[in-house]
Parts: C-alpha cells; structure tokens; sequence
C-alpha cells in the first residue's frame, strides 16, 4: 500500500501514468491466471527491483485496493524465480538475498529443490538463504523464492514442469538493449527475439510454453529510477558506485561519465546520469572484426582493388511530402542526394515522391527494400503529415514502439514537451531500428535495416548529414564506399534519328558504361552522357562515338 500511496501523493505526471499502466497490465495478468499460474522472475537489477514494488502494488489493488487496506496483505504469494550464475557480481546475490531477509522457514507439502547442481555446501547455501528440498523462505515482502543453479533451459523445464506456472512477469525494457537478456545472464538464446514483443507476449518456439507478462516495456532508465526514489525503496548497493546497467564480473565497470572530479576511482550513483541513452557506457564493449566496413565478398579471381571499383551498390531514394507533388516546393535534396551517392561509387536506381500517407510510404519503402540502400527524407516530425517513421513500420510489418535513447535525445532539445506518456516523436518501429549518432548532429539519424531516414530539409542541412554518414562509415559497415563514378558529357547538333542506332550500339559495346542523352530543348542541342568507374573506358567509349561521325560533330563540355 506504501508504494501505491507514494506514486499517488508525488507531483511526476509521468511517473504516475506510467505506474498506472504497469499496475494495469498487472491486474490484467492477475485476472487471468491464478496466483499458482504466475511468478515474477528477479536478478537484483533496477528493473526488477521496480518490477517487484509493482508487483506488490498490483497485488494489492488487485486485492481490492483501499478495502482491503486493513486485512493482511503483507504476504506477498507471486512465485519468484531466481537465476544465479557464477559470474553474477556478489553485490547482486547479496541484494537478492537481503531482499529476502527475516525469513521464516515454513515446511512445505512437496519437495522442490533446484540448488543441486550448485557449487557450494549445504551449510552455505543455508546462510545465503537458497532454496533447500521441502524448505521455502518467506521474506518481509513474503516472498517465495525459488533458486536455479542449473543450466537455464532445463532449470526452467523442471520448474515449470513441477509446478502449474503459465505466466511469467519480466522486468523488460524495450529502451534497454538488453531487454532480451532479463532472466538473467546465461539464458540469452531464450531471450533473443525482441521484435513484436507486447505487454503480453506467448515464449519462443522450442522453450516451455507460457506467458511473458512485460509490465515495463515502455519505461525508461529515468522512469526505472523516479519510481525507486519516489517509493524510497531499497536498491543493490553497486548503483551508489556508479554502476549505471550491471552484467556480470566480466563486462560490466563503473559508468565513466559518473567519475567524480577529484578522484578517478569514485563515482558517483547511478541516478546522476543526465542522459538515459548511455546508461550502457559501463559496460565493456567487444571487439568488431579486423574487417568491420568492409562487405564480405567473394573475389572470383580479381584482386581486391579491380574487385572495388567494379562493386556496384544499388540506392534508391524516396522523397515524402504534398507539397512536391502540388509544385508548392520545389524538391532540391533528391537530385543533391543522387549526385553525393554517385561520388562514393552507387547507382540510384530510382528517386520518387510519395503523399503523406501511410500507406503511400510504406508501399514505396516495401518496393525498394531489394536496393542495397534506401534514403528518405520529409514526413519526419509530430505533425498529421509526418507519417514516414509509420510508413516504414508498416512496411516492415513491425509495430511502432517507445524509444528511451531517442526519447532521451528529443528531451534535450525541446524539453518537457516531449516526454509524454505517448510521444509520438519518439515512436521508432520496433525491433528494427539502429540510431546513428555524431557529435555534429543533435538527433541522431535513423537506419531501419536498409532503410536511412534523413531529417534535412534543405541542401545545407543535407550536406551536413551526408558529410556525418561518410565519417561514420569510417567506423563500421553503414555504408560501403566504392570507387566513385567518373562521367564525360559531350554536345552535338545531331537528330535523334540519327545518333539513335549508333548510341544503341555503343552500348552493347561499352556495357559497363552507363549511356545516355538528353535535351535542354526540344530544338536545341543534344547532350551525351557517359557515367562510369574507369576514366580509360570512358575515353575508349568517346573515340568510338566520334569515329561513327564527322570530325567536329561532337563539342566536349565542362
């Protein structure tokens, strides 16, 4: 009741709308399955300690809420499944435990022990309070806590196999990138599939079947500690060390950014991060490959360099907004675009403009997703008009969902405006999103599998972003740079019946090439172009244009 009375009487809107939310789904799951058919799966981190708290929030307005008040609500009878691994920090058991302190030891009817394939004696195992056969330990919060040591997947086989569990409730995130990993550390494979997940979500194909219950799919790392600090609730003691997303013993160290001035090796806690989006800094980063940027290939024979510059990479473009096709602006970043991909060697297979609709968006996304790449830009923002971000979901077939490190960005710019409880800005398609930052840019760019979603809305703001992209790919595979495209263009007064047969046989000869002619004017002159990776073939491919003419005929331009 505590908890509950602490959200209500505190002034964040937020936090309460969340809270309300979470308490719901809660409620919900409670409703449906039997209090023997669910259990709460803890590991001592943030998210589950306020999983926990909701939990007991639930339970009670579940019970009945303030009539309920004075009956005896302290048990709390949730199942509680705990996963200790060796590599678990020992701050993390000891918070675990202490958590199910003052125990009282109560005899059970069944004997249920999964502590047997652990490395520790009975005795120990005793006084950090594990789950011994036909012993359960209640704690202040009546917790049950049920202790694997086994492998995950069977661990979690036998238990559900003992006991009529059908629900689980999960201290996921999607803003966490490790949401996928909750159960714990080394049970990652089941955890693995992030895309779709709701707050109700059935397991993975060839585990145990029950229910994911995901109360907090949609907070964020300052939602995880307003409701910690407004409920004054007890917390593992590595956060007050500036240990800011905790693993295990071997990735994870204090968060940089929370080092205190005066000394390196102290920190401050965890709730002094300023930004939610680097909640992971602390964790240690592994090692890409020698060759990260580079597209695996197969060489057929030709060495790296001719390999190179003969690769060819597909983009298109897609440019979204009504007011292109009504002629009120004129579209200047798509032909920009074009000519900036050209010189880092890809072809532009097509550049379009689609309505602000949906629809029309994801319709033209679902065509394109065969390029290598696909650039879109316009639509972007919180207006009716600006639908490309759900455009690119629906066309992926994935949902929009609330994105804690682009929410985080958004917060920065245009503050308290933005972090509703449903900020649209921050809706990303799910599962699917990958966003590219740069110092140079406030908001980072958005990259859906092949699909780069650019906020320019003019050349400057283009240029800055391109020039943001290249620097990038520097670091890693965003994109592959080829040798770029070398073009020759030349003039002549010719017919169109007459340099037609010619040109088509230029073609067949120079295929590499790209050919092609256009005018100015209906009745002026005809220009010839001719665009490829190598100056030699062009030049070849010139002198056997001007040997099917007269000396003269063609006039080379700047």
């Amino acid at each position: 009741m505590e908890i509950d009375r602490a959200i209500r009487e505190c002034s964040d809107r937020r936090l309460q709308t969340k809270y309300n939310n979470a308490t719901y789904v809660i409620q919900r799951a409670l409703a449906l399955y039997s209090i023997e058919e669910v259990a709460f799966s803890f590991n001592g981190g943030k998210d589950s300690t306020v999983l926990l708290h909701l939990l007991r929030a639930g339970y009670f307005l579940h019970k009945g809420g303030q009539n309920s008040a004075n009956g005896d609500l302290n048990d709390f009878p949730i199942r509680t499944i705990y996963f200790e691994t060796p590599s678990a920090f020992p701050e993390i058991n000891s918070f675990t435990y202490d958590t199910a302190a003052t125990l009282v030891k109560l005899s059970l009817p069944y004997t249920f022990d999964y502590s047997l394939n652990c490395n520790c004696s009975v005795d120990n195992m005793e006084k950090r309070y594990f789950l011994l056969s036909d012993n359960l330990f209640l704690s202040s919060y009546g917790l049950q806590i049920d202790t694997i040591c086994t492998d995950f997947k069977s661990g979690l086989e036998a238990l559900l196999k003992e006991k009529p569990i059908r629900a689980i409730f999960l201290g996921v995130r999607i803003g966490d990138p490790t949401a996928v990993f909750l159960l714990f550390h080394h049970e990652r494979a089941f955890f693995n599939c992030l895309v779709g997940q709701e707050q109700f979500s059935p397991s993975s194909p060839g585990w145990p079947a029950f229910m994911r219950v995901n109360p907090i799919l949609d907070w964020s790392y300052r939602d995880v500690w307003a409701f910690l600090l407004t409920c004054k609730v007890n917390y593992c003691s590595l956060y007050d060390q500036g240990y800011t997303s905790i693993g295990s013993i071997y990735d994870t160290v204090p968060n940089s950014l929370l080092s205190t001035s005066d000394s390196s090796d102290k920190f401050k806690p965890a709730y002094l991060l300023a930004d939610g989006r680097l909640e992971r800094a602390g964790r240690a980063k592994r090692l890409s490959s020698s060759n990260c940027g580079q597209r695996p290939v197969d060489s057929n024979g030709l060495s790296s360099l001719d390999l190179h510059k003969n690769s060819m990479l597909t983009a298109s473009v897609i440019a979204v907004g009504d007011e292109f096709l009504f002629g009120t602006v004129e579209d200047q970043l798509g032909p920009n675009l074009c000519r900036k991909l050209h010189s880092v060697g890809w072809s532009v297979l097509r550049l379009s403009v689609v309505h602000s609709n949906i629809d029309s968006v994801a319709e033209e996304v679902e065509q394109k997703k065969s390029s290598d790449m696909v650039f879109i830009y316009g639509g972007v923002g919180p207006l009716h008009s600006d639908v490309t971000i759900a455009g690119i979901a629906k066309a992926f077939g994935v949902r929009l969902a609330p994105d804690e490190e682009f929410e985080e960005y958004l917060r920065h710019i245009i503050g308290d405006q933005c972090i509703g409880d449903r900020n649209e800005m921050a809706q990303l398609p799910e599962g699917i999103t990958e966003l590219l930052h740069h110092d140079k840019l406030s908001v980072p760019l958005i990259k859906c599998q092949n699909v780069i979603v650019l906020t320019a809305t003019n050349v400057s703001e283009l240029e800055k972003e391109w020039n943001c992209l290249i620097e990038l790919t520097e670091s890693n595979d965003l994109l592959t740079l080829l040798e770029p495209y070398v073009s020759k263009q030349v003039m002549t007064n010719l017919s169109d019946v007459e340099i037609a047969q010619p040109l088509s046989k230029l073609c067949l000869e120079f295929p590499d090439l790209h050919i092609g002619c256009y005018r100015t004017a209906r009745y002026g002159s005809l220009v010839v172009s001719l665009k490829g990776k190598d100056q030699e073939r062009l030049e070849l491919a010139m002198k056997s244009l001007e040997k099917k003419f007269q000396p003269g005929t063609f006039k080379e331009m700047n």
